[in-house]
């Protein structure tokens, strides 16, 4: 018996020793945690491009003359800004100048044969009833009366046919005229040379059909910009035209800019079989652009469905799966289920679980921070 006690003693010792040990040497340490403290604000439900947008200009032209010739003139060059109707490119012309100037001669001499014919067919027209006149008082035969009527319709038909030369000598002449035209390059609108691909003293001609040759000026308009973008395939049912949009650019870190979503593709593109995307368009609603934003650049845009303001709000990413969070209460993490309204990438609103003023956390990267753990909280998150 004694020796049973004695075992038993040694037992509550030793397990004695190993709680206090626990309590005091090997006690864990409280995790370090971050946390946010619950506040309200505005909250977006939100729709994002699936792969970088694009900077486009509504206002392009790739030009290149409509004949061939030599190239006698570049005024403008790369980077130059232009007004509307300044000359970008001209082509050597004097042939086409003493076309035109042929042509005008040839209208000319059209009109004053035309002068004459019709002159003459008045004369024969008189003479006709001249004789029929005389014919009436028996005075002439019917040979002479016939003789006249037949001079009188072939002087009237000489009339007709020379007006007709002197329009197709005024459309020789506009046909001259417009082909001494297409030696000219001019701006259609204001913008900025983008490209000049071609020398004083080349040749160039247009792109034959079927074959395709690069355009020799390339003008550019930077004020009438828009956004290009792919949104997945998921989200089409969602998106409709002029909702708000929120843009932004790695060109312009922490600025974005509003606008307009104005058009959605009536197709889904399938060029890409593991992720379809729909094309849609967005115009800057801002008229204060940054001078140096430019076609090109690549952009992000986020689709506006929904927003409220001054509701409940937790960093999304404080967010557990099955729609839980842990907070900080009396020391320790707990567990805590919530009901979420709007949702993006950035806020989660939040409709019941939580109260303004508790303290979520958000520093969820390590195995230890787990609901029932002690916690100590480093450092506190604006609102």
């Amino acid at each position: 018996m004694y020796r049973w006690l004695r075992r038993l003693a040694i037992l509550l010792a030793a397990v004695s020793i190993v709680v206090i040990l626990r309590l005091t040497l090997f006690r864990p340490e409280p995790v370090p945690v971050t946390v946010h403290v619950v506040g309200t604000g505005r909250v977006e439900d939100t729709v994002v491009n699936s792969r970088a947008g694009t900077v486009k200009s509504r206002h392009r032209a790739k030009m290149s003359p409509g004949i061939a010739g030599l190239v006698a003139e570049t005024p403008a060059r790369k980077g130059q800004a232009v007004k509307q109707g300044q000359v970008l490119l001209r082509l050597e012309d004097s042939e086409h100048q003493a076309e035109v100037v042929l042509r005008a001669r040839a209208l000319d001499a059209a009109r004053s044969a035309a002068d004459a014919a019709c002159i003459n067919a008045d004369q024969a027209a008189r003479e006709h009833k001249r004789s029929a006149d005389l014919f009436a008082r028996e005075l002439v035969s019917d040979q002479e009366l016939e003789k006249a009527r037949t001079q009188a319709e072939s002087s009237a038909a000489g009339c007709i046919a020379a007006r007709e030369e002197i329009q197709q000598a005024d459309a020789a002449l506009a046909m001259a005229r417009s082909i001494l035209s297409k030696t000219v390059i001019s701006a259609p609108f204001a913008g900025v040379v983008l490209d000049v691909t071609t020398e004083v003293g080349e040749w160039i001609s247009p792109s034959p059909p079927g074959v395709f040759i690069p355009p020799v000026v390339d003008l550019i308009d930077p004020e009438a910009l828009y956004v290009e973008a792919p949104l997945d395939e998921a989200d089409v049912a969602r998106v409709i035209l002029n909702l708000p949009v929120r843009i932004t650019m790695d060109a312009f870190r922490g600025r974005s800019f509003a606008g307009t979503l104005t058009y959605a593709s009536s197709f889904v593109e399938t060029s890409q079989e593991q992720n379809r995307t729909l094309t849609v368009e967005a115009e800057f609603t801002e008229q204060d652009l940054p001078p140096n934003l430019l076609p090109g650049l690549s952009v992000d845009i986020e689709v506006i469905l929904n927003a409220r303001e001054n509701v409940l709000r937790i960093p999304t990413y404080a967010l557990l799966e099955g729609d839980r969070v842990l907070i900080v209460q009396e020391g320790k993490l707990k567990s805590v289920p919530v009901t979420t309204g709007l949702r993006n990438w950035e806020y989660t609103e939040i409709l019941s679980g939580l109260a303004e003023g508790d303290r979520v956390v958000v520093s969820l990267d390590r195995m230890e921070v787990r609901a029932g753990a002690k916690a100590t909280i480093t450092s506190e998150l604006e609102r």
